[in-house]
């Protein structure tokens, strides 16, 4: 099935995700180093790029939603891209608190509860980033030719398509 919402041919969904991901990992990083330095000047930047990647996060959702919305009800790649959506407002949720319980700190450092809540946001990533692989790689979905909505798991060691399509 082809995306709904496209740039230059491509599906813009896949192409605004990597930069919330890109952002919050990063806002992440920027905290183990913070942690491990102790300069506030990490928390600052793990505050503001965790902003941006909020911000990003919201409108890649924009363009994830209108493609979803294309998926014919009743399929395999339905269920995942319903999963892979909550999945993903997930992560934007733990984000949220955590620059939130940042907003009101001296020097935008991270309280205890903040950076659990960002460690557990890119944990949480991984799953939706996965379940997004399985809807285009495995499922064929933004995928212009030979689409297969009903493809098993790709854990399953089946193949995508019957050995009669070739």
């Amino acid at each position: 099935m082809d995306s709904r919402a496209k740039a230059a041919g491509h599906a813009i969904h896949p192409i605004l995700i990597v930069y919330p991901l890109g952002l919050l990992s990063t806002a992440v990083i920027f905290d183990i180093i913070g942690l491990i330095t102790d300069r506030s000047s990490f928390a600052v930047a793990a505050a503001y790029a965790m902003a941006a990647g909020l911000i990003g996060g919201v409108v890649a959702a924009v363009f994830g939603l209108v493609d979803w919305t294309a998926i014919p009800a009743g399929t395999r790649a339905k269920r995942i891209g319903t999963f892979h959506g909550l999945t993903n407002a997930i992560v934007v949720a733990l984000f949220l608190v955590s620059w939130l319980l940042r907003l009101n700190a001296d020097g935008w450092e991270p309280s205890t509860a903040a950076l659990v809540l960002g460690f557990a946001g890119v944990l949480v990533s991984g799953i939706g980033g996965w379940l997004g692989g399985e809807l285009v790689e495995r499922l064929g979905v933004s995928v212009d030719d030979h689409a297969n909505l009903d493809a098993p798991n790709s854990l399953s060691g089946r193949p995508a398509r019957s050995r009669a399509a070739g």
